[in-house]
């Protein structure tokens, strides 16, 4: 059964689109079944994979509204082993349409039990908010990775996006653990960028993913290509700190392609 990861910072700009993105390219090239879900209004995860949001006509929006199947939005991609579940800027009367829904926080929850044993990783890219389309993220995910852009207050917010975890961990989704903490936008020749990286792994120790992603510019002109980075230049920084970052991940769990194929047969 797919591993339901949410991408999620309520600061923008720190990288979440990117992650999400690039983390699910990568554990597409390394043969995961892997769906990305697009649960930012922003859209931007939907055209950084080529689709432009003014042609989506099924998406995230009318999966969580209207009821449409979540296997019916879901489109494939140029990788064999990743879909996308698109969205557009109809996201945004989502919030207020399901404020009366019962069990509103759970909605995604329902429509993935219904996918999610499709794909090894589902990666879901949450927006620059704490609303209850990021509430509804977190509910139907097993882990969060918090991107934490290598900048000035870097560390700012982050204490009121911890206290938004436990608040969901306490009363709707008791099994949500942080998978950890992504450093981004890193320069190794800025001393505040080294300062940063210093500071965080002193506060957050173990919850820190090892690999940091670098600032590249190829990372940053992929999305204006609808590509991936590892697509746009498989041989630059942004793409090999990727690969590199979906091999800790596929690590951390324990995971490798044989032992996660054998648990997909035996939900079969």
């Amino acid at each position: 059964m797919g591993k339901i990861i949410s991408i999620v910072n309520q600061k923008g700009g720190v990288g979440k689109t990117t992650t999400a993105i690039n983390l699910a390219a990568s554990l597409a090239v390394l043969e995961f079944k892997t769906l990305v879900i697009d649960a930012d209004p922003q859209a931007n995860t939907t055209s950084g994979l080529g689709f432009d949001p003014k042609d989506i006509r099924t998406g995230l929006y009318e999966v969580l509204v209207n009821e449409v199947p979540m296997k019916d939005a879901i489109l494939g991609t140029d990788f064999a082993y990743l879909d996308i579940l698109p969205s557009n800027i109809d996201l945004v009367g989502a919030e207020i349409e399901l404020i009366n829904v019962p069990n509103r926080e759970r909605i995604m929850k329902y429509a993935l039990d219904k996918v999610k044993s499709l794909y090894d990783f589902v990666i879901i890219d949450c927006s620059p908010s704490l609303g209850l389309i990021t509430t509804n993220s977190l509910v139907a995910s097993n882990s969060v990775i918090i991107p934490v852009q290598c900048e000035y207050f870097a560390l700012e917010g982050l204490g009121k996006l911890l206290n938004t975890v436990k608040i969901i961990q306490s009363n709707l989704n008791t099994e949500l653990q942080i998978e950890g903490l992504l450093l981004t936008m890193y320069d190794m020749r800025l001393r505040l960028s080294n300062q940063v990286v210093e500071e965080v792994k002193m506060h957050f120790q173990d919850l820190v993913f090892d690999t940091i992603i670098q600032r590249n510019t190829k990372l940053s002109e992929a999305p204006s290509f609808g590509l991936a980075v590892i697509t746009h230049d498989a041989e630059s920084k942004g793409a090999v700190n990727y690969l590199n970052l979906a091999k800790e991940l596929l690590h951390k769990n324990g995971l490798n392609k044989t032992n996660m194929m054998e648990s997909n047969h035996d939900l079969n």
